[in-house]
Order: C-alpha cells, then sequence, then structure tokens
C-alpha cells in the first residue's frame, strides 16, 4: 500500500510547499525533495492493523491489550502532526521536542510498558511500577530520537527500521517465545517500510519527513516492548546508530556546544566524508544491522549482551578514526 501512497503524498507535499531545500552545508542533496512519506508509511501501517483489530482477534489474542494501540496511535499521530508543522514551519528545537515527549507519555500512560529484564546470568529482574515507567519512557524517546538523527541518508532509516521489524517478528514466531500476535503486527510495519524504500533508497524521490522518522523509531521501540521487552534484540539491530548518537552528543557536551546544534560530524556524515557513496553507505549500515541482528535468532542473553561490547568497541575505534581524519582533512583546506 505504501508504494501506491508515497507518488500521492510526493504530490501533495510539493503542492503545500512541504518541501526539503538544499540549504546549508548539513544537505547532502542537490534539488528540492518533498517531505510527507512517514504518511505514507503511517497510513499503510494503520489500516491493515485496525482492519484487523476490527475483524478478528488476531492481534488481541495475546499479551498485547486493546489499549496498548489506543497509546500508540495517538502517540503515532502526535508525532505526525508535530512533524508535519516542523517541516513546515521549522519549529525551534524548544518546541519540536514536545511531540516525542507527549508520544512517549501516550504511550506509558496507556499501559505499554517494560515489565522485566531479562539477567544475563539466569531468570529476570521484575520492575516495579515507578521504574517500568521510567525505563519505557526513556527507552521510546531514545529509540524516536535514534531514527530522527540517523534519517540524513537516503533510505537509511528507513531500511534500519525495516531490518529491526523483521527480527522482532522472526523472534516472535520462534519455538522459545511464540507470539504470533506481536510477529503479524511487526510483519505488517516492515511491510509498510518495504513499499516506502522502494522511492525512498538511493536517489531517493521523497523523504520521511520530521514525523515520518520519529514515528518509525517510536514503533520500533513500542514493538519491542509490546514483544516482551526486547531491548537487547532491537539495540543489536540499530547498534551503531544509537551509538553514533552517544558519541555525537558527547563531543558537543565536551565542546561546549548545544545538544540540538547541527553538525556533519555523523557516522553517515564521516563517511561520506572518507569518500565511500550513499549507496556503499546504505550497503554497510544494512549489513551491519542484519548481521548482528541476526545473532539474536540463535544467541542466548550473556551472548547477545557480549555482541553489544564488540559493536561498542568496534564502533567506537570507527568513530574515533573517522572523525580524527575528518578534521585533519578540514584542517589541510584551511591551510591550502
Amino acid at each position: 500500500m505504501s508504494s501506491l501512497l508515497t507518488p500521492l503524498f510526493a504530490r501533495l507535499a510539493k503542492h503545500w510547499g512541504i518541501v526539503d531545500v538544499p540549504k546549508g552545508d548539513r544537505k547532502i542533496h542537490d534539488r528540492i525533495v518533498p517531505f510527507l512519506g512517514g504518511v505514507s508509511v503511517f497510513i499503510a501501517f494503520a489500516v491493515p492493523t485496525i482492519l484487523v483489530l476490527l475483524k478478528t482477534h488476531h492481534l488481541t489474542a495475546g499479551e498485547i491489550d486493546p489499549k496498548h494501540f489506543v497509546g500508540f496511535f495517538i502517540g503515532a499521530l502526535v508525532l505526525l502532526i508535530g512533524g508535519l508543522l516542523d517541516d513546515k514551519f521549522d519549529l525551534p528545537p524548544r518546541l519540536s521536542i514536545l511531540f516525542p515527549l507527549l508520544a512517549a507519555l501516550s504511550a506509558v500512560a496507556f499501559g505499554i510498558g517494560v515489565e522485566k529484564i531479562t539477567n544475563p546470568l539466569g531468570g529476570a529482574f521484575v520492575l516495579t511500577s515507578s521504574i517500568s515507567i521510567m525505563i519505557t519512557f526513556l527507552w521510546l524517546l531514545g529509540m524516536t530520537y535514534t531514527t530522527k538523527l540517523l534519517d540524513g541518508l537516503d533510505g537509511l532509516a528507513t531500511g534500519i527500521t525495516m531490518i529491526g521489524a523483521i527480527m522482532i517478528a522472526l523472534l516472535a514466531l520462534s519455538e522459545k517465545f511464540f507470539q504470533p500476535d506481536v510477529a503479524l503486527l511487526a510483519f505488517v510495519f516492515a511491510a509498510a517500510l518495504l513499499g516506502f524504500l522502494l522511492w525512498n533508497g538511493y536517489p531517493a524521490t521523497i523523504f520521511l519527513g520530521e514525523g515520518g522518522s520519529t514515528f518509525l523509531g517510536f514503533t520500533l521501540g513500542v514493538l519491542a516492548v509490546i514483544a516482551g521487552s526486547k531491548l537487547a534484540t532491537t539495540l543489536l539491530v540499530v547498534g551503531v546508530p544509537v551509538l553514533d548518537v552517544a558519541f555525537v552528543i558527547f563531543r558537543r557536551w565536551r565542546q561546549g556546544r548545544s545538544m540540538t546544534s547541527g553538525d556533519r560530524t555523523h557516522l553517515h556524515h564521516l563517511l561520506l566524508a572518507a569518500g565511500l557513496s550513499q549507496r556503499a553507505i546504505l550497503i554497510l549500515y544494512l549489513s551491519i544491522a542484519t548481521i548482528f541482528g541476526a545473532t539474536t535468532l540463535i544467541f542466548e542473553s550473556w551472548q547477545k549482551l557480549l555482541a553489544l561490547g564488540i559493536l561498542v568497541v568496534l564502533s567506537g575505534i570507527a568513530v574515533s578514526i573517522l572523525y580524527k581524519r575528518y578534521h585533519l582533512v578540514k584542517y589541510e583546506h584551511v591551510l591550502k
């Protein structure tokens, strides 16, 4: 459905002037590209989901409570409406952050929550209500901003999120967990992303927009929670983007800069500066996400943590080398 809806919303975005104009050195495209791609993904996901909810019990026969869908859809609409306003009027960060905050609060208010965290040594840590609310809120907010900041390269946020949804679905179908309701929901989301990726892949003819990029992370975060707190599984898929965001925030803090200040020091920007093409970077990111995501299907909890540790070390080394090279090239350019 999203593959059919996307061209329509591209035309609407152009008609309404909701487009990305390549101004400033942070933009890596050289043409005007319409936003609103995230709206087509939302509709392609929401329509079949709501139809299944109305006609069957396939999505509510397990551990997913109907009220969870209410909280999720309210949060998703808040993000899409807020994102549309941001794309149109370029809201300041102090206003744009309100929408992710409200979306995460909506999900938590309707009972979406992390009930327990697996103990790598066996068993699980059962969380109190207050700790569950805090962890869930921070998790959803973090996932929302991860895909928002990841959406700086054609198809990147869409592709990574799609792999995350597929891994959650496959894990939910495994004999160990067997959650067909979660698997169905995740597959519907992955299908909506795949249809959009046909238009959003390099060279993209439409972008997700602010609402779409935040909606992707929010939805993936919710899927991870309702799948039985599959946080480690999701982190192994989106580990590189999450770590990239953490590294960028840490650098800005050390340099005394605002956390919301823009620059070209995200990992995909550094890889571009190192000479890789957009297509090569996309393939690299998706390959890493697929490889580490696949480990969740066969690894035990302690092995997943070990894989996360390896990912942290490798990412840290890669970012440090590329960042130093980036500044060296800038310095040489100034001297010339």
